[in-house]
């Protein structure tokens, strides 16, 4: 039996598994190459440099100690901007299997008690499995339009969902 468990705040080697679960998925089903990976690399080390327990999360999915998951909130420009979410991926192992709902009630949960206002998100067209879970937690896309922040040219998309709370006028 697989000892499956979700974690926050940093596992040593998650950095580098996080990337190359990103560039291995990105790669075969879209065809983005190195540019990504070390993208995904550089900002997630950078993220977790500048990591603050009290405005970001950070949690994994880990099977026998191997990182096959992860969602981060990045809370840096949560005031003004809205907490971002980012490195949402699932490996093959993992996907379907009802881990990406719970990361996703965990990274929700988090800006709740944090009381952001505004979460965001980019992805970009045709991820239609990550769409239907984004909208089922109240996400809804307000802008896209073609670019290549990812090294790829796609249709790249912004979701937001707004968090209401009853005591704020």
């Amino acid at each position: 039996m697989s000892d499956i468990q979700i974690v926050k705040n940093y596992l040593p080697g998650s950095i580098g598994r996080v990337a190359e679960l990103h560039g291995t998925y990105y790669h075969q089903h879209w065809g983005f190459g190195q540019f990504f990976e070390a993208k995904v690399a550089t900002e997630l080390s950078a993220f977790l440099e500048r990591y603050d327990e009290d405005a970001d999360g950070f949690w994994t999915v880990s099977v026998n100690g191997r990182v096959e998951g992860s969602i981060t909130i990045d809370g840096i420009h949560a005031t003004d901007q809205g907490a971002h979410l980012r490195w949402f991926i699932m490996s093959d192992a993992l996907r379907g299997q009802g881990f990406g709902n719970q990361l996703l009630t965990l990274a929700l949960d988090f800006c709740r008690s944090r009381r952001y206002t505004r979460i965001y998100l980019w992805t970009f067209e045709n991820l239609n499995a990550a769409r239907h879970l984004y909208e089922k937690y109240g996400f809804q896309l307000v802008e896209q339009h073609r670019g290549t922040r990812w090294g790829t040219e796609v249709n790249e998309q912004r979701f937001e969902c707004d968090l209401f709370y009853p005591d704020r006028a």
